[in-house]
């Protein structure tokens, strides 16, 4: 995660990056920028993640240099920091989309709080970035053909299946009534894969949803999906995604 600190001041730079534990909050890179201008260099050029600016400084003020990051880059998260107690400016930061706004002096306890809440938030927007993202994959994987008008029958059965583990090409079998080998020369037509391999993908899928999307631990998430055994799930989910559920899921917490 990259951070820009944009003060005139130089001893407000240095107690800044002297006050924050930045590896705790998983904060890599740091740029620094003495007025508006300079700064706004800095961004087009690092797309920092988080910035820390002044309202007071000089060739452009805070609230105008704020309003230019927003414009091109709106998940860009902003904090103020100013010694003007002034309401007009608090609404002013709020009209830009200013995320916080912090008054002078600034303790390290404040920094470090403010600090851990952006980074919290960059965090949460990614990581719903990603959930809506393999969703969107997920619902277009499932389309397919409508063969003999079974298709939508067949996709709600397979969603209503996912997370039941006696659920076989025979149960789907019996609730289209129609027989197994016909069902699976029919399914195969309509998804192009085997029944197996579609029920092993929908549930993996679900279970990456899962894992990204909520507190769920290992085997709760296994369960959820329909698997028996969570040994078979956690070899099953890293033979398709080359890692562990737990290490996918800690990535995914990392912002990596």
């Amino acid at each position: 995660m990259k951070l820009l600190i944009v003060d005139d001041e130089p001893i407000i730079r240095r107690g800044i990056k002297k006050l924050v534990d930045f590896e705790a909050l998983g904060i890599e890179e740091i740029f620094e920028a003495t007025n508006g201008e300079q700064a706004y260099e800095l961004f087009e050029k690092h797309h920092p993640d988080i910035i820390l600016a002044d309202i007071n400084m000089p060739r452009m003020n805070g609230l105008e240099f704020s309003a230019k990051v927003k414009e091109m880059r709106k998940e860009t998260k902003i904090a103020l920091i100013t010694g003007y107690d002034y309401f007009d400016y608090a609404q002013k930061a709020i009209k830009v989309g200013v995320e916080d706004y912090i008054l002078k002096p600034v303790s390290r306890e404040d920094i470090q709080q403010l600090l851990h809440k952006l980074v919290t938030s960059v965090r949460s927007e990614a990581s719903d970035t990603e959930v809506k993202s393999i969703v969107d994959q997920y619902k277009e994987s499932y389309g397919a053909s409508d063969e003999g008008g079974y298709l939508t029958e067949i996709k709600e059965l397979m969603e209503a299946g996912v997370a039941n583990p006696e659920f076989s090409l025979t149960v789907l079998a019996e609730e289209l009534g129609l027989s197994t080998g016909y069902t699976s020369g029919l399914f195969k037509k309509i998804f192009q894969k085997s029944f197996k391999e579609d029920l092993m993908n929908r549930r993996l899928d679900k279970a990456r949803i899962l894992l990204l999307s909520t507190d769920m631990k290992n085997y709760e998430v296994s369960d959820a999906v329909g698997f028996s055994d969570p040994n078979y799930f956690s070899t099953a989910f890293k033979k398709k995604y080359k890692t562990s559920p737990g290490k996918y899921k800690e990535k995914a917490r990392e912002g990596q």
